[in-house]
């Protein structure tokens, strides 16, 4: 089937969507994780055949959404500064920016592989203002796109799903599966805080940083799409496991071959980066928590991320085989997954307010610093259980064209609940090239006919 990215999008009406239940004002610290992330936006979006009448799906998610600020109501505020300049929620029920809006394109004829063309500010709004902004677009065939911006220094994945799946289960009026915990004093940092020299390595102040180079704007990254085979995936891991390696995630093996790839690119640079994000919720030990505590823990809402990263020759990385190459992620992942990694990120944050600092994943700090890329696994992303009353979604992704030259890579399970994953990557042209070329038999461009739409 066609596809096409040239298509209008009208605005019919937009509104805010306040809680429906009032909220006293009141402020919400930021926690130190929080405070390492810049002020980006996370997108995500979901396409559906729609079976009811349009104006009453519009009315669903709105009504519903309205319910779901009362227990997510961090969500329904705003982001200020305090007097030491470090962002601060206002937890003040200012409400969710809410367009509702009509595209002259059939869904099946959505140009799914490259999403610069078809969603990005189309399908996924701007987040001028507060913390969420949503979108209902409806679609010339009656289908529908439900589209979302968040403030990432407010949520994280795992706080995204965690808000759709019960935005889901509200509008089929069943109880909330997972109630959030905004309990920030679970990630205070320790008194004294403890000093590791390993993270002056690791991060750095904000204000030592270089400026941005020219080429940001000269060769910005690009959005595309694809989905890779469950068979692709199990061989993957089988030949990061070979010759007596232990047997190596599926992520673990994903991200090897994605970094031999990103280290085919003869630009020059003698080494390349690659860092994985770690969601640090399951780490903390339930040992020095008490019961009520490492339940709450698990369905925290914030920010509980670290993103461990190694480095390596762009030669040697080319010439090491898949299991190698998996080894070496293994070996900068592994140590991450702890709570004292986590409690010693925090306290290095702690020790260096009201400074902001920076991972050294972002970092170039002279020309001969390689490229990076992060990848962040999409496997709890919930897309079928997005379901607001009309059906399972046909398809959702998250949407992070997220600036600077740091290529984002997040692969999700698709759709068909076959095993299969969608990988959304935002890469420089010349990676994606290097992907479409030396990973063609794996990455395959995403097409509207893969879901039969």
């Amino acid at each position: 089937m066609g596809s096409c990215g040239t298509f209008s999008v009208n605005v019919k009406k937009r509104d805010i969507i306040a809680a429906a239940m009032p909220i006293q004002d009141h402020w919400l610290p930021m926690s130190n994780l929080d405070l390492l992330l810049p002020p980006v936006d996370v997108g995500v979006f979901f396409c559906y055949k729609n079976s009811l009448p349009l104006d009453e799906s519009v009315n669903i998610v709105r009504k519903s959404l309205a319910e779901a600020l009362v227990p997510f109501y961090p969500l329904a505020g705003e982001i200020v500064q305090n007097n030491l300049a470090e962002p601060e929620l206002l937890c003040n029920n200012r409400g969710v920016d809410f367009i509702h809006a009509h595209a002259d394109v059939e869904l099946k004829n959505i140009n799914l592989y490259n999403p610069n063309e078809s969603v990005d500010k189309k399908l996924v709004p701007l987040n001028k203002q507060g913390v969420l902004t949503v979108q209902v677009t409806e679609l010339m065939c009656g289908g529908l796109v439900i589209g979302c911006a968040f403030d990432h220094r407010v949520v994280d994945a795992y706080s995204i799903n965690m808000f759709l799946t019960a935005w889901a289960e509200i509008s089929h009026s069943k109880p909330i599966s997972s109630l959030p915990s905004f309990r920030r004093s679970m990630l205070n940092p320790r008194r004294p805080p403890v000093i590791n020299p390993f993270y002056n390595k690791q991060f750095f102040p904000l204000s030592s940083l270089p400026p941005p180079q020219t080429s940001v704007l000269t060769n910005p990254l690009i959005s595309r799409i694809y989905y890779v085979e469950a068979k692709d995936i199990s061989y993957l891991q089988m030949q990061s496991s070979f010759n007596g390696n232990q047997k190596r995630s599926k992520l673990v093996s994903f991200t090897a071959f994605l970094w031999k790839i990103i280290a085919e690119c003869e630009d020059g640079f003698k080494t390349c980066k690659m860092g994985v994000v770690v969601d640090g919720r399951k780490r903390f030990d339930k040992l020095s928590l008490s019961n009520t505590m490492s339940l709450s823990m698990q369905n925290y809402f914030g920010n509980v991320i670290c993103i461990p990263n190694g480095e390596a020759n762009s030669s040697e990385l080319k010439e090491m085989p898949l299991g190698l190459v998996a080894e070496m992620v293994n070996e900068f992942v592994y140590p991450a997954m702890t709570e004292e990694h986590f409690r010693e990120i925090i306290d290095f944050v702690e020790l260096h307010r009201p400074e902001p600092v920076v991972g050294r994943i972002y970092a170039k700090l002279d020309e001969n610093d390689g490229e990076a890329v992060v990848v962040s696994s999409g496997q709890r992303f919930p897309v079928n259980s997005i379901d607001f009353g009309w059906g399972k979604p046909q398809f959702g992704s998250y949407h992070f064209p997220w600036g600077g030259q740091i290529g984002f890579v997040m692969p999700m399970p698709s759709a068909r609940n076959n095993g299969d994953w969608i990988v959304y990557m935002l890469l420089l042209r010349k990676h994606l090239d290097l992907v479409e070329t030396k990973g063609m038999n794996v990455f395959k461009p995403l097409t509207p006919s893969y879901f039969n739409l």
